[in-house]
């Protein structure tokens, strides 16, 4: 009987509604040794249930109430998953590889920790404040990694699948690497094997990006079409080269793209979210001087203690304050905060690029709102309007140069590993993508503003011909 017993000993379930089931390490009477559950219940792991995923999402998308933790589980789980999967082709190509297990667990606690550096509102967060301190959530994350959590990572001795080998642990500075898209290049001192496993956290399609392209359409309610991670793990695995997909996994793998893309343009760049954003970007500098005087390179404690929920719930009484200063930011909260708008889109043009062309961007906000107020009707050259130009990257630009995220495809009737087939896949797929809104208080002009947004964004301004 203890023997049956014994297999739910420092193993526990979590529920959750993407994966059905994470398992999860707990104590288990091993003297000495930390548990994932030691790491879930550090406060700066728990600080993530009070950053919510979606930042102004939220108020467009009622139900996507779930939280930065939320995601960091199923990064985790799904983490996990590949290296189980990785694992025997890794040690075919690294005989010194350790054991299975430490390499499962290494990519879970990597999955776990990736958006631990995160501030409330996410990614607005880091461009409207951490930008100017020289930092991102991922330089915020890794030291939070190096200076709170380095011991419990060290303390680790096991996955969910089983104890690692005897002498193994688990280096915080690989965590760092894996999860840094900034940090490309891995230290002398890291072992070989490990820049193999920079694409499942920092690449193409990773534990993050599957988990949330998951968890935010249904959460969301939104309707994405088919993905199908089960299909994608099945047919990866590391060549010679680096990641690998299977050609049978081909088809999986750019539906997965369809639908991340899919969500950009329909819920993380909604038209209602990015006029939010438009009105925070007024506020935000000067309410973060109030609500968080420190410099985050050199104090990193009082982050503990800033989230979405300390932060709104500051905020939303600042109306009634004496301080001129607060009582100004506030009223301008009280507005977000009660959904009352104060950007509305006109007009959108919607900008892509398929193939790569040297010298070819798109234009920034800043230049096309001068271009638009020259085409303006001389009575609306005083009219306020933003333009807001949301980007993304459905895909890589150049299939055959990702640097350290690289993949490869696998061909079985050739026997050969190559990037190439990428090229013919994606090409059906936008490399970038800017979504350009022009935003006004009203509606009042809205067709005189499409206008001059279409003529603003033409090859020849001067002479452009519109439906609107």
């Amino acid at each position: 009987m203890k023997g049956a017993a014994d297999t739910y000993q420092g193993r526990g379930l979590i529920a959750d509604p993407i994966h059905q089931y994470i398992l999860y390490t707990r104590p288990g009477g091993i003297p000495g040794e930390a548990t994932e559950q030691d790491l879930i219940d550090t406060s700066w792991v728990q600080r993530l249930r009070r950053v919510p995923q979606l930042q102004s999402a939220r108020w467009v998308y009622p139900s996507a109430e779930h939280s930065r933790f939320q995601h960091s589980l199923g990064a985790m789980h799904l983490a996990g998953r590949l290296g189980q999967q990785l694992y025997p082709s890794l040690r075919a190509i690294f005989p010194d590889a350790p054991s299975a297990p430490l390499v499962e667990e290494l990519l879970r606690a990597a999955g776990l920790l990736h958006d631990v550096g995160h501030g409330p509102f996410g990614h607005f967060f880091d461009d409207n404040f951490l930008v100017d301190f020289d930092l991102t959530h991922e330089l915020v994350g890794q030291r939070i990694i190096r200076e709170e959590l380095a011991d419990v990572l060290r303390s680790l001795r096991r996955s969910p699948s089983g104890a690692f080998g005897a002498g193994e642990a688990i280096d915080p500075e690989w965590i760092c690497y894996l999860m840094g898209k900034a940090y490309t290049q891995p230290l002398e001192s890291h072992p070989r094997w490990l820049p193999f496993l920079k694409p499942l956290l920092s690449g193409v399609f990773t534990a993050d990006n599957m988990d949330y392209v998951l968890r935010d359409s249904y959460m969301c309610g939104v309707a994405v079409g088919p993905i199908d991670i089960e299909r994608i793990i099945y047919y990866v695995f590391f060549s010679e080269k680096g990641l690998t997909l299977d050609r049978g996994g081909l088809q999986a793998f750019t539906m997965f793209l369809n639908a991340r893309f899919y969500m950009y343009t329909n819920v993380y760049y909604h038209r209602t979210t990015r006029g939010i954003d438009l009105h925070l970007k007024e506020i935000f500098r000067d309410t973060m001087r109030i609500a968080f005087p420190y410099d985050l390179r050199k104090e990193l404690h009082p982050y503990l203690h800033l989230t979405e929920w300390t932060l709104l719930e500051d905020v939303g009484k600042w109306h009634d304050a004496e301080d001129a200063d607060r009582k100004r930011l506030g009223a301008e909260w009280r507005h977000v905060l009660d959904r009352k708008l104060k950007w509305r889109m006109s007009h959108e043009v919607v900008l892509d690029l398929f193939e790569p062309r040297r010298g070819h961007a798109f234009l920034d906000a800043e230049t096309v709102e001068k271009r638009v107020k020259s085409f303006l009707p001389p009575a609306l050259r005083h009219f306020p309007f933003k333009i807001d130009m949301a980007l993304q990257d459905p895909r890589p630009l150049n299939p055959l140069k990702m640097g350290d995220r690289q993949i490869y495809v696998y061909d079985s009737s050739t026997k050969r590993v190559s990037e190439e087939p990428l090229t013919e896949i994606l090409k059906y797929l936008p490399g970038k993508v800017a979504q350009c809104r022009i935003f006004a208080m009203d509606h009042e002009h809205d067709a005189e503003l499409a206008v001059a947004l279409e003529r603003a964004l033409a090859e020849e301004p001067p002479a452009i011909t519109t439906n609107v």
